[in-house]
């Protein structure tokens, strides 16, 4: 049989091939009984994914925005946070339903001329990540150790032990990890914004979108990195491949429950990101923009500008505490987004070590370059242009994911809602129209 057609039954040009993360693939086990115990079982891959959505490229962008423009762009932070929520709900519908993380699935949907250029503009979205991660994690050094940027920039390569360790530990050693590393930045924030007493009444007036935001090219382009730091590319194939992490059994009822219980665990999860999120916007504004500083884009800076504006000392180590633990996060997550693309869209299979080393070399190489000869400044440029990269990159992981939730074929009984399929496909629609003009004031000036 000629499994290059499209005339397959289930829809697929190919038949899947090994499974996503085969290692730990259906390694947790999900009880009977307790509906509770079920729930808590499917607990871990969404605050893996909302890792991605507070990473230090985010923090920049969120800085810069609260800093230029207070509470404004809180009403971004809100929306991406919402596609979020729907985008990677679809995540965890493609791969219950399918058995394929989105990377598997964009091979066995396209021939070769559409998933390798797919395939290469998401690796390329890794490495803008992992730019952020490094740059974020060396300035997290710098602030709390006094570590040059430069050294920092090289230390962060010696996060791939931490990886190795965990993985050894087990699948859900990382999860715990992770929810811990959360916390940690959670309360970091907490005192840090009770220190600054924000005016919270413009804090909820923020939330509520103005057109000032299309029209002013700057704000837009703030908007779409926060949108890029936000909503990334890399996420949606980390969740369509940690969600199979789950034994959540083959009968449709199992399948429902599954994508009901994995869908909860996101939206919870990434609730809890637009929290970080807007903290970290919220601080901006009112320590920076509410003092008159209106130009703070550098995370060096703010850590520098905490202590006088709010009057402890104990406020810009809580910033760098809080950077560091999500570069460490944000290097976890990135590694595993990083092997299910490259096993998905091309069958390679490297040992996770080796990978890791692969992508953070690229990374190093102009984080370290940009460092040494622009210092601070450069970084922080550096971390604003990632951000904006990660937004270009989107449309090519959002299309394939909301075309092939939508098709009854390739989905069977677990076929996205049309109303769901609507709102999906008007989020890639104003993604892709927000990037075109973006891309148009910047080639206009």
């Amino acid at each position: 049989m000629d499994m290059s057609r499209w005339d397959q039954p289930d829809g697929w040009r190919h038949q899947p091939g090994e499974a996503s993360l085969s290692d730990v693939h259906r390694s947790i086990h999900v009880p009977s009984g307790s509906k509770l115990r079920r729930i808590a079982a499917f607990a871990g891959p969404g605050y893996m994914v909302a890792v991605g959505y507070m990473d230090p490229g985010n923090w920049a962008t969120s800085l810069a925005g609260g800093s230029k423009f207070g509470y404004a762009l809180l009403a971004v932070a809100l929306l991406s946070n919402l596609m979020a929520i729907v985008l990677q709900s679809l995540c965890a519908r493609l791969a219950i339903a399918s058995g394929r993380d989105l990377a598997q699935a964009c091979r066995d949907a396209f021939p070769k001329w559409i998933s390798i250029p797919l395939w290469a503009l998401a690796e390329i979205a890794i490495i803008a990540t992992d730019i952020a991660e490094v740059i974020g994690t060396a300035i997290g050094l710098n602030l709390i150790f006094g570590i040059p940027l430069e050294l920092g920039v090289l230390i962060t390569a010696l996060d791939v032990f931490i990886i190795l360790y965990l993985q050894k530990l087990g699948f859900r050693w990382i999860e715990a990890f992770i929810i811990t590393m959360l916390g940690v930045i959670a309360v970091c924030f907490g005192v840090q914004i009770f220190l600054a007493d924000p005016d919270w009444g413009g804090v909820i007036r923020g939330f509520f979108p103005t057109t000032e935001i299309v029209r002013n090219p700057e704000m837009l382009y703030l908007a779409l990195g926060i949108l890029g730091a936000t909503v990334m590319p890399h996420n949606l194939y980390l969740h369509s491949g940690i969600v199979q992490t789950r034994a959540y059994g083959h009968t449709l009822p199992e399948k429902r429950e599954a994508l009901t219980f994995a869908t909860i665990d996101s939206t919870v999860a990434l609730c809890f990101a637009l929290l970080i999120n807007a903290s970290i916007l919220i601080l901006a504004a009112a320590a920076f923009n509410a003092h008159g500083q209106t130009d703070v884009v550098e995370l060096g800076d703010a850590h520098a500008l905490l202590s006088p504006l709010l009057g402890l000392a104990i406020a810009p180590m809580l910033f760098g505490i809080a950077l560091l633990c999500c570069g460490l996060n944000s290097t976890v997550t990135a590694t595993l987004a990083g092997q299910i693309v490259m096993e998905g869209f091309l069958k390679i299979r490297l040992q996770p070590w080796i990978r890791r080393l692969i992508t953070r070399a690229i990374a190093i190489v102009p984080a370290a370059l940009v460092t040494m000869l622009y210092g601070d400044q450069g970084t922080a440029e550096l971390l604003i242009l990632t951000q904006v990269v990660l937004s270009l990159q989107l449309s090519f992981a959002v299309f394939p994911l909301v075309m092939f939730t939508a098709s009854k074929i390739k989905m069977g009984a677990l076929v996205a809602p049309r109303w769901l399929t609507a709102i999906a496909y008007l989020i890639a629609i104003v993604i892709a129209v927000l990037n075109v003009k973006l891309l148009i004031d910047f080639v206009l000036g």
